[in-house]
């Protein structure tokens, strides 16, 4: 079997992680970034493509007349036309849960560093602002403890879960707005209005798709909480840009921390560049060293699985 990885580069820093393994299947063709052309050449002889954020659309379903499988190195599949692979009868699997820990990590490395002030006071301290202090104590800038604040988590996935779980730790109370509600009484399920109008911190981790697009838009950041703090490490288009960079220079947010945006790498012309006070990091939340050997194996094992005739993690209903 030939097996065409398209963006390798997504995946590896410097050679920081083998793909040895997936020759285990047949011939692998490597491609650090495929150009359209080398794209539509290569799909047409080519049975598994195995990608993270390369785009697959109609006319590479058309080309690739031998195709049986996607296999994404990813949570979210909105880069595949997962109806088109349905008619063409390509099941398309993605990687689940393999960056819970690394994201919801994250999530909290944002919040602790909003309350707690840690990179403000240690930039404080190399301009020499403690040195200068009559108290053995820097109080300039206000902190404040998370036990008693209110999250809102927009969806419950396992990084939802996980996200909640690290809350409690820090006895939290936990809102929840989600499209299937699960059995959890240790947190309130609401409608999207209350938990923005009553939480304190809003993280979002529900997928990307038609209801979810632009989903925070300038009516929901009018309905939070004055003063509440943003999260997205989802996907980019579920906030609308202009309504954030608004909602931060308005001050109805204290500050908001993004890893991802609706273009990616950043744009020079980005409407969030010089936003106030807004953290970005360049969509790295999922990246640690550990979290991208843990998706290679559930790649690797998603494939055997297929090959096995026991598809697992599968995001569509392709036609027999």
């Amino acid at each position: 079997m030939k097996l065409l990885l398209t963006d390798s580069a997504t995946l590896k820093s410097e050679n920081d992680i083998s793909l040895e393994a997936l020759k285990d299947f047949g011939e692998v063709v490597e491609y650090p970034a495929i150009s359209k052309e080398d794209f539509l050449r290569e799909v047409a002889d080519t049975d598994i493509i195995l990608c993270n954020k390369t785009v697959i659309n109609r006319e590479i379903f058309e080309r690739a007349k031998k195709l049986k499988y996607i296999g994404l190195f990813a949570t979210g599949y909105n880069n595949i036309d997962v109806k088109l692979a349905d008619e063409y009868g390509v099941t398309v699997c993605n990687a689940g849960s393999y960056s819970t820990f690394a994201v919801a990590q994250q999530v909290f490395a944002y919040i602790l560093n909003h309350y707690s002030r840690v990179e403000e006071y240690a930039r404080l301290v190399k301009e020499g602002n403690w040195q200068k202090s009559k108290n053995f104590s820097l109080l300039t800038l206000p902190t404040d403890e998370l036990s008693g604040k209110t999250i809102g988590i927009i969806g419950m996935g396992s990084i939802g879960k996980k996200v909640a779980e690290i809350a409690k730790a820090f006895e939290m109370r936990v809102l929840v707005y989600t499209r299937t509600k699960r059995g959890d009484n240790s947190v309130l399920f609401v409608d999207l209005d209350t938990l923005l109008s009553e939480s304190d911190i809003v993280t979002v981790h529900c997928p990307l798709n038609e209801e979810s697009a632009k989903m925070f838009n300038a009516d929901a950041f009018s309905k939070m909480k004055k003063g509440a703090f943003f999260i997205n490490t989802a996907r980019g288009g579920i906030v609308d840009e202009e309504a954030l960079l608004y909602a931060l220079k308005d001050g109805k947010l204290s500050a908001a921390a993004i890893d991802v945006l609706n273009d990616e790498p950043m744009r020079e012309d980005c409407v969030l560049k010089d936003a106030p006070n807004l953290l970005i990091t360049p969509h790295t939340a999922w990246a640690p060293l550990a979290t991208r050997q843990r998706l290679l194996s559930i790649v690797y094992e998603n494939i055997s699985a297929f090959l096995k005739g026991n598809p697992q993690n599968v995001v569509n209903n392709p036609k027999k």
